[in-house]
């Protein structure tokens, strides 16, 4: 027995109404949500969201009304055209991403929009998953003409609904987006991570960058961060707004921070260690009366390294060529350039700066052996575990 029909809040929309207006461009806008590239703390692209100021406010209403009164081509059409107002003012290194449905992208109402913004570089089809694909044969044509005037495809929703893998293998998106069912607690839910684990491995054999949409808690963007996901959107990022919303200077900071910690293991800054610094060859001898030192580094007059020196060294007015490496240069590029040395300095410690060219310590190649050896245990042991 069915219970009592919900209660109505107002009267009814008068959908054909406020569809004829909205297809013709009027009542809706659009708003720009922020792409992140984790790795580098910036903003790559934006994702226009639309926005309709007259009716109810979810836009899935709109377009499951659309459906119903045989308007969707027109609605997706209305709301591509609003999205691509602010492309002429779009921040430089950046892409917009546009959402449309696969059943509207081959009508003439879409194709038309296509057609009056000339070349498409910057720009990003992003495919909605509303309804299924029944032939991939007839997407295939405007896939082609939109990737041949230079636009790139995006799967929404990667994960769920119709966005498989045979959809994904069909299409071969530049860039494929995790369905927020995938992200919501992913810090709690191993599963979780296994799956975006896999399609981050996925992705990457099918040369697509995978981002991670919905991100609301730290702890969900530290578990992306350390799963490799190169983009990221989300409230906890970055909310929508009109063209163009900007990444808050701290957020940056946080994601920089935590992708230097997450790769500290395999670059230099994880072996840093402290030698003190010296301006001449006379400071030198004198800190070496502490029998606690072993090297120090030599300064020039930026603050910049340039030479490391022992008591021997520093005794006969000698130095041995400093070798300077950003702290997150790889260890495996770091041991390379090490050993290229000429004989007398090859075991010399790499000199270490920060991205402006200061000093931050040394990295003795002792260091690099070690945790070159340690890999291998590591490996051994693994696959012994396996072999059990």
């Amino acid at each position: 027995m069915s219970g009592p029909p919900a209660p109505q809040h107002g009267p009814a929309p008068d959908w054909p109404a406020l569809l004829e207006r909205a297809c013709r461009g009027e009542g809706l806008r659009s708003v720009y949500q922020p792409i992140v590239d984790v790795a580098r703390g910036v903003v790559a692209g934006y994702e226009a969201l639309i926005r309709f100021e007259d009716g109810p406010a979810d836009p899935e209403m709109w377009f499951a009304a659309a459906a119903r009164h045989g308007v969707v081509d027109a609605l997706d059409a209305a709301a591509v055209r609003s999205a691509l107002t602010g492309r002429s003012t779009l921040p430089g290194n950046c892409f917009l991403s546009v959402n449309v449905s696969p059943m509207s992208l081959v009508t003439p109402a879409v194709r038309a929009v296509w057609a009056g913004q000339g070349h498409l570089g910057g720009l990003v089809v992003e495919l909605t998953e509303q309804t299924p694909i029944d032939s991939y044969d007839v997407l295939d044509g405007d896939l082609r003409r939109l990737r041949g005037a230079g636009a790139m495809i995006a799967i929404d929703d990667a994960g769920s609904g119709y966005a498989g893998l045979r959809h994904l293998l069909t299409i071969r998106p530049e860039i494929v987006k995790l369905d927020r069912s995938l992200i919501v607690d992913i810090d709690l839910d191993e599963g979780k991570r296994a799956l975006v684990e896999m399609m981050g491995t996925f992705s990457g054999r099918l040369d697509a960058w995978l981002l991670a949409e919905g991100i609301e808690r730290a702890a969900e963007l530290e578990v992306l961060t350390r799963l490799g996901v190169p983009l990221a959107q989300g409230y906890l990022l970055a909310r929508p707004g009109p063209a163009w919303p900007a990444l808050d200077p701290s957020v940056a900071l946080q994601l920089l921070t935590a992708v230097a910690e997450h790769h500290a293991g395999d670059t230099l800054r994880g072996l840093l260690q402290p030698a003190p610094t010296v301006r001449t060859v006379d400071e030198a001898r004198s800190r070496f009366t502490d029998r606690t030192v072993d090297v120090v580094v030599l300064l020039d007059e930026h603050g910049r390294p340039t030479a490391t020196m022992t008591a021997e060294t520093a005794l006969v007015g000698q130095a041995h060529p400093g070798i300077r490496f950003n702290v997150d240069t790889p260890l495996a590029e770091a041991a390379l350039r090490a050993i290229g040395r000429d004989r007398p300095s090859r075991f010399a410690p790499l000199l270490c700066t920060d991205a402006g060219g200061r000093y931050v310590g040394i990295v003795p190649v002792e260091r690099i052996l070690q945790a070159a050896v340690g890999g291998v245990d590591d490996a051994a042991r693994s696959t012994r575990a396996k072999s059990r």
